[in-house]
């Protein structure tokens, strides 16, 4: 409720707060799984609701916390989607996911088979092939709901670099409890209770 936020085109702005505190609510709203019941989610002016589920989510990539794979290539998982794959978008959104660093370890490269939910790779691998997809798509906002949470710091370190490196120039939304995660953000919302209670950089 009262709940405002402006988020810049181009800008990175991170959501931090308790458990309870609305983050996942307000995820749920930027992904259209929820309208909101009062007020007005807009992008570019344009109110979400007048625009069906598909074309938003054409302009919205996610990346959670659970990387979700399917049985298949790497490659595969990046295209998922697409029916006329494009071979250099899926190079290009795996070596700025930093995929390719353990890709062209393998002998199949980006060939290589993930197994039944990705069980072939790790959890960090995983979600750099999340990221890799969420690129491949170029969609208007990108979504990072906890996307490293789930990861040990090793793996948490090697993801966290790879979305630094994504994420430049680009309208991202960080949902975090780590300050670690949200230190370079452009703009960090405090939440509590359903509203943010302050917001400005790290510094700030």
């Amino acid at each position: 409720k009262d709940f405002t936020l402006t988020i810049p085109a181009g800008k990175v702005v991170a959501l931090v707060g308790l458990s309870g505190s609305g983050k996942t609510t307000a995820a749920h709203l930027l992904s259209k799984f929820a309208n909101p019941e009062e007020g007005r989610l807009t992008l570019d002016g344009l109110d979400v609701r007048t625009m069906s589920g598909k074309s938003w989510r054409s302009r919205l990539a996610v990346v959670t916390q659970d990387a979700v794979l399917f049985q298949g290539t790497i490659a595969d998982n990046i295209v998922l989607g697409d029916p006329h794959p494009n071979a250099d978008r899926v190079r290009q959104a795996a070596e700025a996911a930093h995929v390719m660093e353990f890709a062209a370890a393998l002998p199949e490269g980006l060939n290589a088979q993930v197994g039944d939910s990705g069980g072939k790779l790790s959890g960090g691998q995983r979600q750099r092939v999340a990221l890799a997809r969420a690129l491949y798509r170029d969609a208007d906002v990108l979504l990072l709901d906890e996307a490293t949470s789930a990861l040990d710091a090793s793996s948490e370190s090697l993801v966290q670099k790879a979305l630094e490196d994504a994420v430049e120039g680009r309208t991202v939304v960080v949902i975090a409890h780590r300050m670690s995660t949200i230190r370079d953000a452009d703009v960090i919302a405090v939440m509590e209770a359903g509203q943010v209670v302050e917001q400005g950089s790290h510094d700030e």
